[in-house]
């Protein structure tokens, strides 16, 4: 079955809730979106958050990188060829992973609908559902401990918390985000490379009793060699994010026997499903634990986050709360939320439908 029509356009996607992480304040985030058609009227849609501070690219050479090769890499290519395809959209798109995330999105959203499956058991499934985290960005102890109560309160039971600023800030307000939520409320940081070796070496020593799940991307990625010089319990917490876009940083990352314990894979870092499921099947060869994460995302590209994670079977931590504070979205469905756990609906796909208006 053939693609015969693509569709590119952008939203700008409102946040009901701005934070702050170590570097900036985001109150809005561009998103671009791909539909695609099938001969027999099957369709697909796709969706890319563009993060310069991470990957380099914006919205505008997001969709131009869109626009400029969608023709060559889709009309009239064969559904039932999606590898063929993605491995021609990874090495023409190369320096736009978020563009590539929103071609291979839609892709196989198309290609698992026109087999009547959802994407999750096309894949092939390990796990039903998982508990996400909920992320909370830099602010006041004060402000930080309010909004953690707040979360839990509304059933998260895993908060991650953005640090990397100050680190005597960090401890303080582990001290007192612990207080709030009490002892069975699981605590994640994300320093956002923001600290040296010597501020993770004090923030361990001064939060051990706080049972800290893990860390997230401590250092600078130019620096990760320096996971090499914290000890093993402390290392095997430690989550590669920035350090971590794509397969090559897997096998470089994966090679020295003293990397990261936990690999976080982010399709806007990666460049869609393709190519996390060649970074899951690194981890699962080399016993590394994975983590999912996400930029601030449409459902749809959060949708496709959760049904790869559930395939795998080193997942171990889920972070995929990027759709939660949209004021607004495209699109509806994909999963369901209850008390922190994402399950998938399972409907052919990704599950997800356009919201009433939408004029595609």
């Amino acid at each position: 079955m053939k693609i015969k029509s693509v569709k590119i356009w952008s939203e700008d996607l409102k946040l009901s809730r701005p934070y702050t992480i170590s570097y900036e304040t985001i109150d809005s985030v561009e998103n671009v979106f791909v539909h695609i058609q099938l001969e027999d009227g099957t369709w697909g849609i796709g969706a890319g958050s563009p993060a310069e501070f991470v990957t380099g690219e914006n919205i505008l050479s997001c969709v131009n990188a869109l626009e400029n090769h969608f023709e060559e890499l889709l009309i009239d290519k064969n559904i039932n060829s999606i590898d063929e395809i993605c491995e021609s959209i990874n090495n023409r798109l190369s320096s736009t992973p978020a563009a590539r995330a929103a071609l291979d999105i839609a892709l196989f959203d198309a290609h698992s609908k026109f087999h009547n499956i959802s994407l999750l058991d096309f894949f092939g499934r390990c796990h039903d559902g998982l508990y996400t985290s909920v992320t909370m960005g830099i602010k006041s102890i004060e402000e930080s401990s309010k909004e953690a109560e707040e979360h839990v309160s509304n059933g998260f039971r895993f908060l991650k918390i953005k640090t990397g600023g100050d680190v005597d800030h960090d401890i303080e307000l582990m001290h007192k985000v612990r207080e709030t939520v009490g002892d069975l409320i699981s605590i994640r940081v994300d320093a956002n490379q923001g600290y040296s070796l010597g501020d993770l070496s004090k923030f361990v020593n001064k939060t051990k009793e706080k049972n800290i799940e893990l860390i997230e991307q401590p250092f600078p990625r130019e620096h990760d060699y320096q996971i090499e010089e914290i000890s093993e319990s402390i290392r095997l917490k430690c989550a590669a994010d920035e350090s971590l876009h794509g397969p090559d940083d897997a096998n470089r990352l994966s090679n020295n026997r003293k990397t990261f314990g936990i690999f976080n894979i982010k399709l806007m870092k990666c460049g869609g499903l393709y190519p996390a499921r060649k970074i899951a099947h690194i981890a699962n060869e080399n016993n590394i634990d994975l983590m999912w994460g996400c930029m601030d995302e449409s459902i749809v590209s959060i949708s496709a986050a959760l049904h790869i994670a559930l395939s795998s079977p080193k997942t171990k931590y889920l972070d995929l709360d990027g759709s939660f504070d949209l004021a607004k979205d495209i699109v509806s469905g994909g999963f369901t939320l209850k008390e922190g756990k994402l399950i998938p609906t399972m409907k052919p796909g990704l599950g997800v439908n356009y919201i009433e208006g939408m004029n595609i």
